[in-house]
């Protein structure tokens, strides 16, 4: 991996193609259709490039959180279907349906402000979210009848068009997920017999699409897996055949020999032991780098691992690299691909008490992204 240019601090460089063979390898591990998940900003890789490396290796939908998203998707160019499903109490559809913008509706008032943003020769299409035992959003079992007979009248006059029913997993056993299995298809049975049958249903996101085949349903939603990342604490990304596509690292903006006993950083919670030599890195929890990691967040510097030493500034941290020869410009890379002998976004993960997702998604946007491709 070359260097940072003159005068770079800090930089998350992101494989697109990484992203593109993920996609690749996880439809033909399922054999479904593939929704991409591109929310926050493609869980902070960029969500116009990964939407579009994610198409590449045969995504055919692409999934947001909020509309807005997938308006600035639309303006990227983005022609690929697209589903939002979290929106504001109230909103108005009127741009999403201009837009062509699929929505995830959780509700009776969210499925009449989607009819009501349909125009005389475009229905707007929906997807059906039914709550399964999440407890987040979702049409509760005891309003689904009301919802999808209204959904059926709709789409009879063409206000709507019903593009999917869809849940959302707990990931808490395969138990409680093959529970919120049954009832979805008691969801998806019952929406039937009233009329509303579309040609797609989507339960599982990437933990459940690898590890419960019986919930792919033929269209499987993925965010975490599609990065490179793994969502099991036992199983890394190379089991899952997967390559992370992020690496994150930065450029030694100084180094400094000093005594035994000299504090490091604020509070001195880390002092030398011996005699030896600090590195300071140029990235702090203003970029993303988890405070929650301080004295134990790794990082490589010339092929060898060091861990953070002492506290986690907003704009840096400093590595105790004892007798290790270092010099400043000399690459420091926080995480990235482990095969490669990188730490990676789960050793972080650790470190800080939190999940890969947080990781990779945190990261700010002073970190320029470079793209590169395999």
């Amino acid at each position: 991996m070359s260097k940072l240019g003159p005068g770079a601090l800090r930089e998350a460089r992101i494989d697109v193609g990484a992203i593109e063979d993920n996609v690749r390898h996880l439809r033909r591990l399922t054999d479904a259709e593939v929704i991409a998940v591109v929310k926050a900003d493609g869980y902070g890789h960029g969500a116009v490039r990964s939407a579009l490396a994610a198409l590449a290796g045969g995504a055919t939908r692409l999934g947001v959180a909020e509309v807005a998203e997938a308006i600035a998707l639309r303006r990227a160019g983005i022609d690929a279907p697209i589903v939002a499903w979290l929106h504001a109490p109230g909103a108005s559809f009127a741009e999403a349906a201009a837009q062509r913008i699929e929505l995830g509706i959780s509700s009776f008032d969210q499925l009449l402000q989607a009819a009501a943003a349909a125009t005389a020769d475009r229905p707007v299409p929906v997807h059906l979210k039914l709550e399964t035992g999440l407890s987040r959003n979702g049409i509760p079992p005891d309003d689904q009848r009301v919802v999808f007979a209204e959904a059926a009248r709709l789409e009879r006059i063409g206000k709507i068009r019903v593009v999917a029913l869809f849940s959302h997993l707990s990931n808490a056993s395969a138990d409680d997920d093959l529970a919120a299995l049954r009832r979805f298809e008691e969801g998806v049975a019952a929406a039937g017999s009233l009329g509303v049958t579309p040609p797609l249903r989507h339960l599982a996101a990437t933990h459940a699409a690898i590890a419960l085949p019986q919930t792919r349903l033929g269209c499987v939603r993925i965010g975490i897996g599609i990065y490179g990342l793994s969502p099991f604490e036992d199983r890394s990304s190379a089991d899952l055949g997967l390559r992370p596509a992020m690496t994150l690292r930065g450029a030694v903006a100084a180094v400094r020999r000093v005594p035994a006993g000299q504090g490091v950083s604020y509070g001195y919670d880390y002092r030398a032991e011996r005699d030896t030599t600090l590195a300071l890195v140029p990235l702090g929890y203003a970029d993303g780098v988890p405070r929650q990691a301080s004295g134990s967040g790794p990082v490589v510097i010339g092929g060898r691992r060091f861990a953070v030493a002492g506290r986690i500034a907003m704009d840096q941290f400093v590595v105790d690299v004892g007798e290790h020869p270092v010099a400043v410009g000399d690459e420091v890379v926080l995480f990235g691909d482990p095969t490669l002998g990188a730490p990676a976004a789960d050793d972080w993960a650790t470190a800080a008490g939190t999940i890969n997702y947080e990781i990779v998604t945190r990261i700010g946007p002073r970190v320029p992204r470079r793209q590169v491709s395999g």
